[in-house]
């Protein structure tokens, strides 16, 4: 397959987001003075990514049929990315995630599925040619797991390789993971899928191997600013971060999947397109929201040009 199209299936959701000194805890009550609305959701972020990144992309996705699906649809084509396969719901609202934002960047977020929990199998119908000539396919796990299941055994039955990012986490089946090319959990997801706990790098290449061994061809961990550990046909290689000021890490791991896809459309082989994913994380982690973090192609090249001039 030698498509440079990715289709990405996932969820839309508009981000009503809290900046506060600290994540309050059960009962308590932090008083904030600052308050902003974002279009977010992990399948909406992950094809805005691949858009300004220089990615073909098409997104799959249900809306609701309420203002906030009538703003992203608007939003998605001012991105460029390529929306006809995107569906209303006439019963349902749009997804809404509530987010809070500590002073270290830290996040606590909430999600209101709505239209998202309601993309089903038969949606899909009408899509199952655009994903046969993808050249990547990118899932998430904020729709309904029978749904992620159903495309995932679609395209790596067509050979189109599958990228899984498995957020939120929540336990998959054997079968499901044997169709995911590569699988990219952070350390808590990872955690959860290798029944371990990660800490460190060290911990985090030992989940990968035991997730590695479930099935799943290649898998990528994410460990925000230390960066991230691949496994790879069974052989470990750790990429670093930059190092920078974190603001908001909202929508970091999108980024870095969005961008991990582009890279590895236009034929990079996987360490190096981990390289560049962990590029554009390091940007949007310095910016505050979720779609409004994401870094351009040209912004993303000038970081990298400071960066090997320094």
């Amino acid at each position: 397959m030698n498509s440079k199209k990715i289709v990405v299936v996932g969820s839309s959701n508009m981000d009503m987001v809290v900046k506060t000194d600290h994540i309050p805890v059960p009962g308590e009550t932090v008083l904030s003075g600052s308050f902003f609305m974002n279009a977010g959701g992990k399948g909406a972020n992950q094809a805005v990514a691949v858009a300004r990144l220089g990615g073909e992309v098409v997104f799959i996705s249900k809306l609701g049929n309420d203002l906030f699906g009538k703003q992203f649809s608007q939003l998605f084509n001012h991105e460029g990315i390529d929306t006809h396969l995107i569906q209303f719901d006439e019963n349902l609202p749009s997804g809404v995630a509530l987010i809070t934002v500590d002073q270290a960047g830290e996040n606590s977020i909430v999600v209101a599925s709505g239209a998202n929990a309601n993309l089903q199998n038969a949606d899909l119908k009408g899509a199952l040619p655009t994903i046969d000539t993808a050249g990547i396919v990118l899932l998430q796990l904020e729709i309904p797991i029978e749904t992620v299941d159903y495309v995932v055994n679609y395209a790596s039955a067509n050979g189109v390789r599958v990228i899984l990012n498995p957020a939120p986490a929540q336990v998959l089946s054997p079968e499901l993971l044997s169709g995911v090319d590569i699988l990219t959990p952070n350390k808590t997801e990872a955690g959860m899928l290798a029944g371990m706990e990660v800490t460190s790098m060290e911990t985090a290449g030992d989940a990968a191997r035991i997730i590695c061994e479930k099935g799943v061809k290649h898998v990528v961990v994410t460990m925000g600013s230390l960066g991230a550990v691949i496994c790879e046909n069974g052989e470990l290689s750790v990429q670093s971060a930059r190092k920078v000021e974190t603001i908001d890490s909202t929508a970091a791991g999108d980024v870095f999947n969005g961008a991990l896809a582009v890279a590895l459309a236009e034929g990079k082989e996987l360490k190096e397109a981990v390289a560049f994913a962990c590029d554009a994380a390091s940007i949007s982690v310095t910016r505050l929201g979720a779609q409004s973090s994401i870094p351009y192609r040209n912004e993303l090249i000038a970081a990298q040009l400071q960066l090997a001039g320094a």
